[in-house]
């Protein structure tokens, strides 16, 4: 147990601060009217690049381990992605500023790839960075929101992983704000909104500087989502593209930020440099859809926390993926292809509290890597967030190692068996070539594919009720999880961590009384041993003695 918490100081992971903190924010969660939705229900299954191939990707590979996931019979177990990740794309935007396949390893293109692997049944995903940069110092996509989802729409990508290098938070500083006007293109006369005559809320005042011109009065304490100034029953005299004019009151040297909200339905956004010149005054445009009659304008700038600039910035580009299939599909008549989008900013901002607003899923801590610490560090952080996890939004503990490294069978099993009850994402990181034999056929014996394609713990996994699982006992080296299913039935795990030999057990009827699960009571219950592939019943209580590193995985419901 001291090496298991060794790795979660070094990796700055402290599940009792994550449990804290997912408590606090239930409430936020799963009752929210702004969840994001886009018909991609299950949790996804697939495999992703990165893991075991790190920057050493081409077209040829993708398009070999896709004909690997379909001829082993991963596809049919449910396995549908096929995802690219760092280093796909070129260094360099192509001539209309659209990102680009590296034009030495992936010279046919990602629109071409897609197809083929389309063509094989699958799915193909893609990956870039809310960032300046992707982790390996590529063009990624924050500024670029717009132009990359619409380009990854036209590609036909369903599957984004978007990471959180080279980030840069949104300021939580507003500029302050002497006047608005209002102008049509080719008009001199516009609409001025003078600062004096907006109503202000929470922290924002008037005050005055004598050295601008007009009244020189000014509106500041709009930032951190303290103050808000508010122009109500603007009267518009017609329907149009005006150019939004602030006249700004200069002041300081850091970047601020100021979202204008038209109507309570549109919303447009601008950053303001750090400004020092010769004048007090200064301005910054932006055009704006106006319609004729009464509009109300609110000017101010929510982002309090580097949580809230996270949660701002993943769900633009998540409502830009959703702008841009449906666009795409409107363009070529076809049926739209919503793009599952993976929100990977490692845990570092709470994304268990707002990640149902902007994505599928939510990465919950740093990488893995394939390793027991590694692993059953990100389930300690993971396990903790049960309340947050739902169809369509789950909990991400990363991608699977199953097969990587030098793990061994039994914690092959224990990492597959585990992600499984924490209703995780099974992205697969393995090399799925090493299934097929020179001459095309498939090895069954493959330890490794017999885990990733066991169907009976998949179907734990996919369980259409879609609950993360609770652990209701612990002792520091052993835990007993429990998963309700559907048809009133539950999953059990039992999951030995240390390093010897030891004995879990179990009731059934304690477990039957639960809030969180409906099995019923009964004389005898039917047991499913996932691993051991057998039946047997019992009364009430299982013992099971564990190896190290080890799991047993039940399936149970009444007799």
């Amino acid at each position: 147990m001291t090496d298991i918490k060794k790795f979660l100081r070094k990796n700055k992971i402290c599940p009792a601060c994550i449990a804290k903190k997912a408590m606090a924010a239930t409430q936020i969660h799963l009752n929210g009217a702004d969840r994001f939705s886009n018909g991609v229900a299950l949790t996804p299954m697939g495999w992703a690049s990165w893991n075991l191939f790190r920057n050493r990707i081409n077209e040829n590979l993708i398009e070999e381990i896709a004909k690997a996931m379909r001829d082993s019979g991963l596809a049919e177990c449910g396995y549908q992605y096929v995802n690219i990740d760092d280093c796909w794309m070129s260094s360099s935007r192509d001539a209309d500023g659209r990102l680009q396949g590296d034009l030495g390893t992936f010279p046919s293109g990602i629109k071409t790839l897609c197809e083929k692997v389309n063509a094989l049944g699958l799915k193909l995903g893609i990956y870039t960075s809310n960032g300046t940069l992707t982790c390996e110092d590529l063009p990624s996509s924050l500024y670029h929101e717009r132009t990359d989802a619409e380009t990854f729409a036209e590609w036909g990508v369903e599957y984004f992983k978007y990471d959180f290098c080279h980030n840069i938070p949104i300021p939580s500083n507003a500029p302050e704000i002497s006047k608005v006007t209002l102008t049509l293109p080719g008009k001199a006369d516009g609409i001025v909104l003078h600062a004096e005559d907006a109503e202000l809320r929470g922290n924002a005042i008037l005050l005055s500087d004598p050295k601008m011109a007009d009244t020189g009065r000014y509106v500041t304490g709009l930032e951190s989502g303290g103050g808000s100034m508010i122009f109500s029953n603007v009267d518009i005299p017609e329907d149009g593209t005006y150019t939004l004019t602030l006249c700004l009151h200069k002041t300081g040297l850091k970047d601020k930020y100021l979202e204008i909200v038209i109507n309570d339905t549109d919303v447009y956004t601008l950053t303001e440099p750090g400004t020092k010149g010769f004048t007090p005054e200064g301005r910054n445009q932006i055009t704006v859809s106006l319609r004729k009659g009464l509009n109300t304008f609110k000017f101010h700038n929510p982002i309090a926390s580097k949580m809230d600039s996270a949660a701002r910035q993943y769900r633009n580009m998540a409502m830009e993926l959703q702008r841009a299939t449906k666009l795409v599909a409107e363009k070529n008549g076809t049926d739209e292809k919503p793009i599952c989008f993976s929100i990977c900013e490692w845990g570092r901002n709470r994304p268990w509290i707002w990640g149902h607003t902007a994505g599928n899923l939510w990465r919950t801590t740093p990488d893995i890597r394939p390793t027991w610490l590694s692993i059953i560090g990100i389930y300690e952080a993971t396990v903790r967030l049960y309340k947050h996890a739902g169809p369509g939004n789950w909990n991400d503990p990363d991608m699977l190692e199953v097969g990587n490294g030098k793990l061994t069978d039994d914690e092959n099993k224990a990492h597959f068996s585990l992600w499984c009850m924490l209703a995780a994402p099974l992205i697969l990181g393995n090399d799925l070539r090493a299934f097929i034999r020179p001459d095309g056929s498939v090895d069954k014996d493959n330890k490794v594919l017999k885990i990733i394609s066991n169907k009976a713990a998949i179907a734990i996994n996919q369980d259409k009720l879609g609950v993360q699982c609770r652990r209701i006992n612990t002792n520091g080296l052993t835990d007993v999880l429990v998963k309700p299913l559907e048809n009133n039935e539950i999953a059990v795990c039992l999951l030995n961590k240390g390093p010897r030999e030891a004995e879990v057990s179990f009731s059934i009827r304690d477990i039957a009384k639960e809030s969180f699960v409906n099995l019923p009571k009964a004389d005898e219950y039917e047991i499913y041993d996932i691993w051991d592939d057998k039946e047997f019943e019992a009364k009430d209580t299982v013992s099971k003695k564990l190896a190290p590193h080890s799991v047993k995985l039940y399936r149970i419901k009444a007799d």
